[in-house]
């Protein structure tokens, strides 16, 4: 984070505007209706160049002394002559405020952002003045599902926070009240100005309001790329109180969390198993038993290859409440973000996901049964047994010259895609030196990937 937006009460604050033209006026407009106490001093006026509101404050037509600004908290600065500026920015300083230099990043202790005002609800976007068009185009985007009537919501909620705190002293509880207050019906009456209504139905939950049993969501984060969560992960990941994620979840897509949510790590390397599953089990089941709001995220889909199965018997035996959010598929989303059509009429008429990784003591993958032409692998857990899997498949039948794509980290900024010949493929492996979780695709689709040639990767 760059920037960091601070909310500034409004009451008994005394704003400074200095400046004749339209940038000044656009500054006084943003504190008009506000209870700040407004001052405009303006130099060079002329009045019949501006709409004026009605509700301005008589602008004084010189600059401002010491004694103007004594007390000022915020004072903005829309001037062309960068000497008359600095004069006043000092004195400004010198009184204990804040300056912004309207257009002069450089010169100011403050960036205005771009505001959408709902009143008691303020929401602010700013790129630190290097693109304020961009953050008035993000504005314009929001504002347009905000409803107008969110300030009768805050107002209510700011009313009624001494009395539910008094009333509901159980920090989750009382989380959990605000929650349905503010997506039911409460919240949908006080936006529409029915305020007596909203009360009412505020009270009745308040009423109602007690400590809430825990529950577990099993989350599919997808293949990484944060925008390809589900807008149903998303909301149970802005609603949880513990996060339970894998080695496969970026940071990109932990940051979607809300913020004040625990996370504890239990990701798996072949081999290092830091957390065994049952205990992962064991700490979904505490944690919800403790009337928390667990999520357990799962890169990719929790039920491809993710052992979600497992964790959903588990916790549905020890009688919590559990839902699954599925995730896109790892295989979908990396064939696809590589041009790789996992099916196509002239070349693949199925496709398999397969482990080549198979449980210890289980059975290996039937890769004769694989190896069948006009048929797509996708291949999870298989760069470490690379090698072994091309033997298999060519001597199930499969040519050595079929096409081979592997995906690294795919749809993340830093995806990797390779191709080659299934009788390269252990080469090709070796010598890309992956690091991230990646996926193999065999068969005449992978033929399709924008990727380098194996002769490139040795290269």
């Amino acid at each position: 984070m760059r920037l960091f937006l601070a909310s500034i009460p409004l009451e008994d604050t005394r704003v400074v505007v200095v400046g004749g033209g339209e940038p000044a006026l656009a500054k006084l407009r943003l504190f008009l209706g506000s209870p700040a106490q407004l001052s405009w001093f303006a130099p060079e006026l002329d009045a019949s160049a501006l709409e004026i509101p009605r509700t301005a404050p008589k602008p004084q037509r010189r600059e401002p002394s010491a004694a103007d600004l004594d007390g000022a908290r915020l004072v903005f600065i829309a001037l062309p002559d960068l000497e008359q500026v600095g004069r006043i920015a000092a004195l400004a300083r010198a009184a204990g405020a804040q300056v912004n230099v309207v257009d002069q990043p450089a010169l100011s202790d403050f960036q205005t952002p771009a505001l959408i005002d709902r009143d008691e609800v303020v929401v602010g976007i700013a790129t630190g003045g290097s693109a304020p068009i961009l953050a008035r185009d993000i504005r314009s985007r929001i504002e347009a599902v905000l409803p107008e009537g969110l300030a009768h919501v805050a107002r209510m909620a700011r009313e009624l926070r001494d009395t539910v705190k008094s009333s509901v002293p159980d920090f989750m509880a009382r989380r959990r009240f605000w929650e349905r207050a503010f997506r039911g019906p409460a919240a949908d009456l006080a936006a529409a100005g029915r305020t007596a209504e909203a009360r009412r139905e505020m009270l009745r939950l308040l009423n109602q309001a007690a400590p809430e049993q825990g529950m577990v969501h099993i989350v599919g984060a997808g293949p990484g790329d944060p925008e390809l969560l589900t807008l149903k992960a998303l909301r149970a990941l802005q609603d949880a109180d513990v996060i339970i994620h894998d080695r496969l979840v970026p940071d990109a897509v932990l940051d979607r969390a809300r913020r004040d949510a625990r996370r504890l790590y239990v990701g798996k390397t072949r081999g290092d198993h830091s957390v065994p599953q049952d205990q992962i089990e064991q700490l979904m089941i505490d944690e919800a038993r403790a009337g928390h709001r667990v999520v357990r995220l799962k890169g990719g889909d929790p039920f491809v290859f993710g052992r979600g199965g497992e964790e959903l018997a588990s916790v549905r035996a020890a009688g919590i409440p559990v839902f699954v959010v599925p995730g896109v598929t790892a295989a979908l989303a990396c064939a696809a973000s590589a041009g790789i059509p996992l099916t196509h009429r002239d070349h693949a008429q199925a496709v398999t996901f397969v482990t080549a990784q198979a449980k210890p003591g289980g059975t290996d993958a039937d890769w004769a049964r694989l190896a069948g032409p006009n048929h797509t692998l996708a291949i999870y857990m298989g760069t470490d047994r690379a090698a072994e899997t091309a033997a298999a498949l060519m001597a199930a039948g499969r040519t050595g010259s079929t096409p081979v794509a592997v995906v690294e980290n795919g749809s993340r900024p830093d995806e990797r895609i390779l191709h080659g010949r299934l009788d390269g493929l252990a080469a090709l492996v070796r010598g890309a030196n992956l690091t991230g979780p990646a996926l193999l695709f065999v068969g005449e689709t992978a033929a399709f990937s924008l990727a380098e040639p194996a002769a490139e990767v040795a290269a």
